[in-house]
């Protein structure tokens, strides 16, 4: 019988896979709650936000990342709230970064662009080579109403800040009922023009607001049929990890995607879960079974097994998909808002 040798490397421990069957390659990570905008469909425009003591440490973050790149997960999405204003947050990106090497192939963040000018250079330095910039309006008085407060300009020059810095931009848009929905194709020739992908996504019940989401609620299917009108949309293979559905548009040469958990929800393919800035790993957006990584990062801080048993344990809790329903003088579907949940 051969004995084993005592320096063999320990197994790789198993992938994340559901109860579904589903494989969980994708985290979304949000690393703050806090943003310098007040976004109408996202939250309370008296938004009270977290104690930083509440939140998971640059240590903590990369330590939960690097347990789910251990179990197979290749792409990490840095979010908030509004992750630019983390003051830290070059630092954990260059250490995700070094992740690259453990099997994250892809690791990018989602901004509103406000920062972007100030800290494009960081994230260029910590090696973040593709963004997702949220601009749901080029009008820049439209823009400051739905921001409460935003300034278009600063954040179309962040975009070319990190564009000349080498970044690859994505847009992403909220498409509102009676707001920007008559501006959407010229947001296309737009976004097409300066070569980045323009993404539309419908609004969700998540966390209560002061606007009547019903009001500004619009079904991207609608949306689509419009701009056959005007141009001509080839539905593309295309995935990015993520749940947008793409289209080329023939016209622009540009790529198209929508976001549509209200009218074809993308639940049977989700390979992702989140993490929130205090530690909690929510398997579903549209749910509320979560588990606590924090209380076990902070009991184990040397000792990986426990967490490693909280996240298989956690994977195995995720739903089929999710409940999210968009009615007059309806709750939300979930009383917490995106911002606390992570983009």
């Amino acid at each position: 019988m051969l004995g084993v040798r005592s320096n063999a490397e320990p197994p790789e421990p198993p992938a994340l896979v559901d109860s579904y069957m589903r494989p969980i390659t994708y985290l979304r990570l949000s690393v703050t709650d806090r943003c310098d905008l007040r976004c109408v469909y996202c939250m309370s425009e008296k938004m009270e936000f977290l104690p930083r003591r509440d939140l998971l440490t640059v240590q903590e973050l990369h330590r939960v990342c690097r347990a789910f790149v251990k179990r197979g997960v290749n792409k990490i999405r840095v979010t908030g709230g509004e992750p630019l204003v983390r003051r830290d947050l070059g630092e954990l990106l260059r250490l995700l970064s070094g992740e690259r090497a453990a099997g994250l192939s892809e690791l990018t963040l989602t901004t509103n662009g406000s920062l972007l000018t100030e800290r494009a250079q960081e994230l260029a330095d910590a090696g973040i080579t593709r963004i997702n910039v949220s601009v749901d309006t080029l009008d820049p008085a439209t823009f400051n109403k739905i921001t409460r407060g935003g300034d278009l300009h600063k954040v179309l020059c962040g975009i070319e800040c990190a564009r000349r810095k080498g970044m690859r931009i994505k847009i992403n848009a909220v498409a509102l009922k009676g707001v920007n929905e008559g501006a959407i194709t010229s947001m296309i020739e737009w976004a097409h023009a300066q070569e980045m992908d323009l993404t539309l996504i419908e609004t969700m019940p998540l966390g209560a607001v002061e606007e009547d989401r019903t009001a500004l609620y619009l079904p991207l299917s609608l949306v689509r049929e419009n701009l056959k009108e005007r141009f001509t949309l080839k539905p593309l293979p295309d995935k990015t990890g993520g749940p947008a559905r793409y289209v080329r548009v023939e016209e622009t040469g540009g790529r198209l995607g929508f976001i549509t958990p209200m009218t074809h929800n993308f639940c049977e393919s989700c390979n992702r879960v989140r993490v929130t800035c205090t530690g909690t790993l929510f398997m579903c957006l549209g749910q509320d079974d979560a588990v606590d990584l924090r209380t076990i990062l902070r009991e184990h801080p040397t000792n990986d097994e426990p967490l490693d048993r909280a996240i298989h344990n956690g994977i195995r809790l995720k739903p089929r998909g999710h409940d999210f329903v968009i009615a007059k003088r309806a709750a939300p579907s979930v009383a917490r808002h995106m911002s606390t949940t992570g983009g």
